[in-house]
């Protein structure tokens, strides 16, 4: 089955066919990427709004833009997302954009200051703000994600606006919700001698989208891995999440890999942080089925301890305490609900 999208085109441009992006997503003639060096962290400035952005070859004609391991603040602009893009001769697919107009226009002059070569499209792997509120600066190039994602950009845009406009000021100055308009269908590209995959997951969202080139051996895992940080459940469905990791580690076995970008949190060259993620979702399903099974009330299970293995991870203890929060009523009124079906009547 071969990938295909279609989109309204910006005025003034003209969309590309699936099968002419295909054709135009061939690998360019590069040096090869050698072993990966450690990010770059970016040099922040607050006072001027400068990101400080850092890209850096990850394998060849793969390019990433590291986020901070942190959560959402205005030391660091509001910039925790990895994003990326892949370099051909023909022209680029970037991935992801960013939480605020000036990232995605800090975004683009890191690009185009390495490479000359038209945008062919922008890809927004899923619905949350960080994804997709830099597309303000790609708004001449076609913006591609799946059809659930695009439905929850428009339901939920502006209270992400809003939103990220209390945790970081300034930086989000002139940030409009923008979401995709290009509806991306899953399937392999015969890109050149590339073999390139949109691969449709969920449970993140209800609409996961990951990025697989089983050529070059390069995973945008988008928000399906974190890696050395707590994961986000504010959409969460934790046994489709589950049942979607395990497909994708399915679908990776054979191949070759030479990195596994995370939604947040480092790039490495193995399943890390596809097997931390795993290990925090089961244990925090665990935890809340068994204390809603004893009865305990919201308070007591944000009081629990944590696991030593989780304590050094970023964004503790504030993503458990929202995911408890969210999560929790539900699995309280499952664990009522069997008690009652158990009574005599």
């Amino acid at each position: 089955m071969s990938a295909r999208w279609t989109t309204t085109a910006p005025t003034g441009q003209t969309s590309l066919p699936g099968m002419a992006l295909a054709l135009l997503l061939g690998l360019g003639a590069w040096a090869p990427a050698g072993a990966q060096p450690a990010a770059a962290p970016a040099r922040v400035d607050v006072a001027r709004l400068d990101y400080g952005l850092q890209p850096r070859q990850i394998a060849p004609g793969h390019w990433v833009i590291e986020g901070a391991v942190e959560d959402f603040s205005r030391a660091n602009g509001c910039n925790i997302i990895n994003t990326g893009w892949i370099e051909t001769q023909q022209g680029l697919l970037v991935i992801n954009t960013g939480p605020s107009r000036r990232y995605g226009q800090q975004q683009r002059a890191a690009i185009e200051r390495l490479s000359q070569r038209p945008v062919l499209q922008v890809l927004n792997l899923n619905l949350h703000p960080d994804y997709f509120l830099g597309n303000q600066a790609w708004q001449d190039r076609p913006i591609g994600a799946l059809g659930g994602s695009i439905a929850g950009m428009r339901a939920e845009g502006k209270a992400y606006e809003d939103n990220l406009f209390r945790l970081c000021g300034d930086w989000m100055q002139g940030t409009e919700h923008q979401p995709a308009t290009g509806v991306i269908e899953p399937g392999f590209w015969p890109a050149g001698s590339r073999r390139l995959e949109l691969l449709r997951l969920d449970g993140h969202t209800a609409d996961d989208l990951v990025l697989i080139d089983h050529d070059q051996g390069v995973v945008f895992a988008g928000g399906l891995v974190f890696a050395d940080r707590v994961p986000t459940t504010p959409h969460a469905n934790l046994a489709r999440w589950l049942a979607s990791l395990d497909a994708l580690e399915a679908r990776l076995r054979g191949l070759k890999l030479k990195a596994l970008v995370p939604s947040h949190g480092p790039v490495r060259a193995d399943l890390s942080g596809l097997a931390q993620t795993r290990d925090w979702l089961q244990w925090l399903e665990q935890r809340l089925l068994e204390s809603a099974q004893r009865g305990l009330d919201l308070g007591e299970v944000l009081r629990l301890p944590l696991p030593e293995r989780f304590a050094a991870w970023a964004a503790q203890p504030a993503e458990y305490i929202r995911s408890v929060t969210q999560l929790y009523p539900r699995y309280e009124v499952e664990a009522l609900g069997s008690v009652t079906a158990g009574t005599p009547r």
